[in-house]
C-alpha cells in the first residue's frame, strides 16, 4: 500500500541564516542551516568552540531534558534544540548541517515559525537517496506517574497530544494532527512556548531564562485567566499546539521518519526521551523499512527480539548506544 510519505530524502537548496537570543543564556546567537549530502542526517557544529567537530541530532546524544532538550558529545553541547528540530521535521528535511556560535539555539519568537519560514524561502532539494522508516507493528507505552506516552501502528505519522491544567486559561486541551508540511505550517509552527510569570521570575533569579521576554514566551498571568502578552494568543488552544510542536521536535531525534500514531498525555521533554529509549529497546514492536521509488516500502531488516540485536541495528541506523545514554533527567 502506498504511504503518505515522500520516498526520497531532502536537503535545503541553499544555506539560510538567522540571528537571535538564547532563551536561557540571553546571549546573541548566529545560526546557519546548510545543505548536506544523502544519509548525512542533522548535525550541529559549534563554530565558537571546535570548528569541524559536530554533534549528531540523535537519541544517543541527549544529555539533559530539564527545561529543554540538550544534545552533547564530549565537550560540545547544544541546548533548546526542539523548535528547530520540529521545523526541520515539519518541512521534511532529512539532511542538514547547522552551524552556531553559541551553546543554545536562538529562541526567536518562541515557536518554530521563524526557522520554518526561512527554509521555505530557499526551498528544499530532492536527493538521490531513499528514506528509512521506523514502522510500528505493536503498541508501545511508557508511563511516568500520571504522564503517559504511547505509539501504535498507523499508516502515516499521527500525533495526539493532551494536557490538563487547573488554570482557567488552559484547563484540558487536546490536539491531533496527521503530520505533513502544509498542516505543520498552518497549525503547529506558530505555537509559542509558555510559562507562569512567577516561574519566569524564579528562573531569572537562578540565572536562567535570561533571554525570555513577552516577545518570545507566552506569560500566563498570576490570576491564571489571561496572558500578559498584549497581542494575546495566536490560537485558542496554543498551549497544546506548542506541546505537540515540542514532541515533534524531540521525536525527530530518532533520526528517521516514523509510521505510527503517538498519543501523549501531560508529557514533556523528559518523558519524550524516556519513551524513545523504551521504543528503541522494544524491537519486537517495530521494524525498519526502506522506501521504494513508488512510495511503497519493503522490509529492510526485521529486528530480532533482543536488546542486543536492537542495539546492533539501531546503532548504524539511529546511532542508538545504550551505554552512552544519560542517567539524569
Amino acid at each position: 500500500m502506498p504511504l503518505p510519505i515522500d520516498p526520497y530524502q531532502y536537503t535545503l537548496k541553499s544555506p539560510v541564516s538567522c540571528c537571535g537570543t538564547g532563551l536561557h543564556s540571553g546571549r546573541t546567537v548566529n545560526l546557519t542551516i546548510k545543505p548536506a549530502p544523502v544519509d548525512n542526517g542533522i548535525r550541529f557544529f559549534r563554530s565558537d568552540l571546535a570548528p569541524g567537530k559536530h554533534i549528531k541530532a540523535h537519541l544517543d546524544k541527549v544529555v539533559d531534558t530539564r527545561l529543554a532538550t540538550t544534545l552533547g558529545d564530549h565537550s560540545l553541547r547544544v541546548s533548546t534544540t526542539e523548535h528547530l528540530m520540529a521545523a526541520l521535521q515539519g518541512y521534511g528535511i532529512d539532511n542538514a548541517d547547522i552551524e552556531l556560535d553559541s551553546g543554545e539555539i536562538p529562541i526567536m519568537d518562541g515557536s518554530a515559525e521563524p526557522f520554518f519560514e526561512m527554509m521555505k524561502k530557499t526551498g528544499k532539494k530532492k536527493q538521490n537517496g531513499l528514506r528509512k522508516i521506523l514502522r510500528i507493528t505493536k503498541t508501545i507505552t511508557y508511563n511516568d506517574g500520571d504522564k503517559t506516552i504511547s505509539i501504535s501502528p498507523y499508516n502515516g505519522f499521527k500525533i495526539t497530544g493532551e494536557i490538563a491544567f487547573d488554570d482557567d486559561i488552559i484547563q484540558t486541551q487536546k490536539y491531533t494532527i496527521n503530520l505533513n508540511t502544509d498542516r505543520f505550517d498552518k497549525e503547529i509552527a506558530r505555537a509559542r512556548t509558555f510559562g507562569y510569570v512567577e516561574q519566569v521570575e524564579e528562573l531569572w533569579a537562578n540565572g536562567l531564562a535570561l533571554g525570555g521576554t513577552l516577545e518570545n514566551v507566552i506569560a500566563i498571568h498570576w490570576n491564571r485567566k489571561s496572558v500578559l502578552n498584549e497581542d494575546g494568543l495566536r490560537f485558542e488552544d496554543e498551549f497544546i499546539r506548542h506541546k505537540v510542536l515540542d514532541l515533534i521536535g524531540d521525536l525527530a531525534l530518532l533520526g528517521c521518519s516514523v509510521l505510527g500514531h503517538v498519543n501523549a498525555y501531560k508529557t514533556g521533554h523528559t518523558q519524550h526521551f524516556a519513551f524513545m529509549q523504551a521504543l528503541a529497546e522494544s524491537p519486537e514492536s517495530w521494524e525498519i523499512v526502506k522506501m521504494k521509488k513508488n512510495g511503497a516500502y519493503s522490509v529492510l531488516e526485521q529486528v530480532m527480539s533482543t536488546t542486543k540485536a536492537a542495539g546492533d541495528i539501531l546503532g548504524p541506523l539511529f546511532h542508538y548506544k545504550p551505554a552512552m545514554l544519560p542517567t539524569s533527567a
